[in-house]
């Protein structure tokens, strides 16, 4: 597909929009093969953007408006893949879906928003099939370390057992990390409208959410502490495990269920005993800060950034008993530092590694449309490793 860019960056104006900007010119540049842009409702801003992150004045900016339709289709026209940063999604996200889907480009987005997820999969997964436009949620902290982490402890189980597990137990070992004032924005849209639509509360709750037509069976409870014997630990409930368990089985009905029809997985963060009454569940090394929440386009500083990090277990268990246990783990801190550079790197992955021969037009999860590309890349410039620990 011969367009004007290989990738555009969305939103760029926010706080996470101009760490992947970051990412492209410090990794890639603006002069070399890769051909990329940002895009905004604001030139002025996007100038602020480009002088920030020291790129050169000839750096393409475009206008795109969230409100503007006719932007986002002339927007969706010009490039091969459109990375979106500008959230919450269920508010300003849905037109560009819609965009690309009808004019083939390619999507990616860091949507931890299962309820818009299933909203967008009903609406345009019939065109972007037809157009060949690959729709890939969900490609940051959440949910790429464990969507891909889970295949990657398949396919170790697979190579020491001869065939696939029907159990993975996601374990959060430690991270340190800030929040953002997207992502808070993005959970306070997500609980009002849940409080004025019912229905999306049941699809919040419902780890199949994702695989229309299919229910798969009774899964672990993941918001009971308890002591886990197989990971040799307590452990508890974990912030972000309703919307990454959705993917991980989305994935494994995308791919025709390898993992079987019966899969089961749970997410759960490893704790130093049993919890205390007056803790918090689920918050693990996440830091919501003290001096009052952050707004929008706020995150943490380049320090935090550069000092968070995370340590993920992933243990497939054969019927038998026998396991087999792999790490992911981030060299930044997960929301920000590492997202931004997942992101960047799952959309050149969708413009150069995955040909569309392969991963067809459609409602994708990352793992289930370019697992093997990205762990080539991520690796190698994104700061995650994949290692199986036996």
């Amino acid at each position: 597909m011969s367009r004007e860019f290989d990738v555009v960056v969305f939103g760029a104006t926010g706080y996470t929009g101009r760490l992947v900007a970051e990412h492209l010119l410090k990794t890639y540049g603006t002069a070399g093969a890769l051909k990329w842009a940002v895009a905004g409702r604001n030139a002025d801003k996007l100038a602020e953007v480009r002088d920030l992150i020291a790129a050169p004045s000839a750096m393409p900016l475009l206008f795109a408006d969230a409100n503007d339709q006719a932007s986002l289709e002339a927007l969706a026209a010009r490039t091969r893949v459109v990375v979106s940063t500008a959230g919450p999604y269920q508010l300003y996200g849905s037109g560009l879906v819609a965009a690309c889907a009808k004019n083939g480009a390619d999507y990616v987005d860091l949507t931890g928003e299962s309820h818009w997820i299933a909203q967008m999969m009903a609406a345009h997964e019939t065109q972007a099939k037809k157009s060949g436009a690959r729709i890939v949620f969900s490609c940051g902290f959440d949910s790429i370390p464990f969507d891909l982490g889970v295949w990657f402890a398949q396919e170790a189980a697979r190579k020491v057992f001869g065939s696939y597990v029907p159990r993975v137990r996601g374990r959060i070992r430690g991270l340190k990390g800030g929040l953002s004032g997207g992502t808070l924005a993005s959970g306070q849209a997500t609980m009002a409208a849940a409080q004025k639509n019912p229905e999306i509360g049941k699809t919040l709750a419902n780890p199949f959410a994702l695989t229309p037509g299919f229910e798969g069976p009774p899964q672990p409870d993941g918001d009971t502490p308890y002591d886990d014997k197989v990971a040799g630990s307590w452990v508890g409930p974990f912030l972000m495990a309703g919307i990454n368990t959705k993917a991980v089985h989305r994935t494994n009905f995308l791919l025709g269920h390898p993992w079987g029809t019966d899969f089961r997985y749970d997410e759960m963060q490893i704790l130093d005993g049993p919890p205390k009454p007056s803790a918090t569940p689920g918050l693990g090394g996440f830091n919501f800060g003290a001096a009052g929440m952050p707004k929008p386009g706020e995150g943490p500083t380049p320090e935090e950034r550069d000092s968070g990090w995370y340590d993920i277990v992933f243990i497939a268990e054969a019927a038998d008993g026998r396991t087999v246990r792999v790490a992911v783990k981030g060299d930044r801190d997960p929301g920000y530092g590492s997202t931004s550079k997942i992101l960047a790197e799952s959309a050149l992955a969708l413009a150069f590694d995955v040909p569309r021969t392969l991963t067809l037009g459609g409602c994708w999860t990352p793992a289930a449309a370019m697992a093997p590309a990205l762990l080539k890349r991520l690796p190698a410039h994104a700061g995650l490793t994949f290692e199986v620990e036996g």
